[in-house]
């Protein structure tokens, strides 16, 4: 069953489809929600979520996170293969779309709402539904599709410059676009501040029409599933703090470089890891 606990006021409200993924060892919890939400949780904050998923994984990972969902029979559930040439991504069911009427209004004014689509899923959320919160997306959901097959590939954003200028900030990364540089610059254009994510290379940040680069720690690579999660969550919470891009993009940096050491939800950060970062960037 879901998480049932009495609903109050939260600090970091994630909304998106949390996902079944299917892995050699069998299938495991995963999507953006899932992630940002326990790294929220990590990070101090009082979170809700707001998903529409099914049965196939237990939510023991979220145990004391209130999770508000639409039952449905099947999660979205992805299959992720990585290759030398990158990740090759299967889409096997989707879950249904996710709604402003779907979130407690106890919830809509969080100070930290984040909208974290993986199937195409709360589209209508980023358009200046949130006026009193720091609106923060995560867009990756919204530049796939996928084929007959479920092969998912990279796809037009209809309305995205018009969202990015609604949002406070943006996380994507470069495989989101393909590696497309015009996309990326067109975004950094329409948005506030944009950070775009490279994997090992770590990150670039985009703000008042200056661009940084941020190296990610060197750490031997287990399982990358997540990272681009814990870094937005991350960086949304620490530019909510210090209203400084250069400092949230630094601090997010180097958490999500720790993640990718262990598997799955394990790669959550750990209390020590979170000291560390903060007192890399004061």
């Amino acid at each position: 069953m879901d998480n049932i606990v009495p609903l109050a006021p939260v600090d970091y409200l994630v909304i998106g489809h949390i996902a079944c993924d299917l892995t050699p060892a069998g299938p495991r919890l995963g999507g953006t929600a899932a992630y940002a939400a326990l790294t929220a949780r990590a990070l101090g904050l009082r979170v809700g979520v707001v998903t529409a998923r099914g049965q196939e994984v237990p939510l023991d990972a979220l145990a004391g996170i209130p999770v508000v969902n639409s039952p449905v029979g099947h999660s979205t559930t992805f299959e992720n293969i990585y290759t030398p040439a990158g990740r090759h991504q299967i889409v096997r069911y989707t879950a249904p779309d996710l709604r402003y009427e779907d979130i407690p209004p106890v919830w809509r004014d969080a100070p930290i709402v984040h909208v974290g689509p993986i199937a195409g899923e709360a589209r209508s959320l980023a358009d200046g539904k949130f006026p009193s919160s720091m609106l923060g997306l995560t867009p990756q959901g919204w530049l796939r599709a996928w084929d007959a097959n479920g092969c998912v590939h990279t796809a037009a954003w209809p309305g995205a410059l018009h969202a990015l200028a609604k949002a406070n900030a943006a996380v994507l990364s470069l495989e989101d676009v393909a590696g497309d540089e015009e996309q990326i610059e067109a975004m950094a254009n329409a948005c506030h501040v944009l950070a775009v994510t490279e994997g090992a290379a770590g990150a670039r940040l985009y703000w008042n029409g200056d661009l940084r680069r941020f190296r990610a720690l060197q750490v031997e690579e287990v399982d990358p599933t997540g990272a681009g999660d814990i870094f937005a969550a991350a960086f949304f919470w620490r530019f909510s703090v210090t209203h400084d891009p250069w400092v949230a993009a630094q601090f997010a940096t180097h958490l999500a470089s720790y993640s990718v050491a262990r598997r799955g939800l394990a790669g959550i950060p750990l209390k020590q890891e979170i000291q560390s970062c903060l007192v890399e960037v004061l």
